[in-house]
């Protein structure tokens, strides 16, 4: 089936369209601002944030933002300046930030009601819902090209903290990809203590910017002199890169990073031992290696 490209806009090159996924992990902000090193809580982060929201809605009077919030076991959508504008008639500042912290508090409080179940755990702290909330982005996205012509350029930025959790590998490779075909750039900016390798071939494929800053503390800076700046105006300045891109994938049976692993041919599980069923979705494989033995021992007969 041939690609389908996203309508032509009428807007201007500076007329960005930014859905910003916030990382709301209450175990990894919770383990963070406990360090010492950093002493960075969820509070200093927001101070960051919130103003760097209303910095983008202040570039250009046609600029939309969105923010989607990511929990341990839930995302959705915390603000949109569209709909902000038709019930307010306009963008005042201290309305944006009373907002987005009332749904903030709405949506932590709900996220931690439904995390009462199975959790995800990486390296002693708990991964995120990183692969649902960059679905909605990508589906948010979507919706605006086939209300209209008229829209602006979209780019989504995913503000992460919390590892990665490898049994998200497969959705989040999926989204990567849809966003790649629709011409979506992925940005990037990790505050946790390791990269993500997620974040990382997600910007590399899509054609974003992959940003770890090294002083939390200077966050709004990073955040205006980087990924402030339109489609358009990057091509006139010199961004960071990053060093060096991990593509190796994270088997679900260990969730440990490796070089070499089996793949189930079914659901597309990776794993690092051969298994005679895939514990994802049940598929059993004892059957092909019994076809496979009875093959050699023909092949040795011959």
């Amino acid at each position: 089936m041939a690609s389908s490209a996203p309508p032509p806009k009428l807007y201007t090159d500076d007329v960005s369209l930014i859905v910003i996924i916030l990382d709301t992990n209450p175990f990894f902000w919770g383990t963070l601002s406990n360090t010492s090193a950093s002493n960075f809580s969820f509070s200093k982060f927001l101070n960051h944030m919130i103003p760097f929201v209303n910095s983008l809605l202040l570039l250009n009077q046609l600029n939309h933002v969105v923010l989607i919030a990511a929990g341990v076991t839930s995302c959705g959508y915390i603000y949109d300046s569209a709909t902000a504008v038709a019930s307010d008639g306009g963008q005042k500042v201290p309305a944006v930030c009373s907002e987005i912290l009332s749904r903030l508090e709405e949506f932590v409080a709900k996220d931690q009601k439904l995390g009462n179940g199975d959790l995800r755990t990486v390296g002693g702290v708990m991964s995120s819902l990183f692969s649902g909330a960059l679905s909605l982005a990508l589906c948010y996205i979507q919706r605006v090209f086939r209300s209209g012509m008229q829209h602006p350029q979209p780019r989504i930025l995913c503000l992460q903290g919390s590892p990665d959790g490898p049994e998200q590998y497969v959705a989040v490779m999926n989204a990567i990809f849809s966003a790649q075909r629709s011409m979506v750039p992925i940005d990037s900016c990790v505050v946790g203590m390791q990269h993500s390798a997620f974040l990382q071939q997600a910007s590399y494929i899509t054609g974003g910017v992959y940003l770890k800053p090294q002083q939390l503390d200077g966050l709004f800076e990073y955040f205006t002199a980087v990924f402030a700046t339109d489609l358009q105006s990057r091509s006139f300045l010199q961004l960071p890169r990053p060093v060096g891109v991990d593509f190796r994938a994270s088997c679900f049976c260990h969730k440990k990073t490796i070089d070499m692993g089996y793949v189930c041919s079914v659901c597309l599980s990776i794993f690092c031992k051969p298994h005679k069923k895939c514990s994802t979705c049940g598929s059993d494989f004892s059957h092909s290696q019994n076809e496979q033995l009875d093959r050699k021992r023909k092949l040795s007969e011959v």
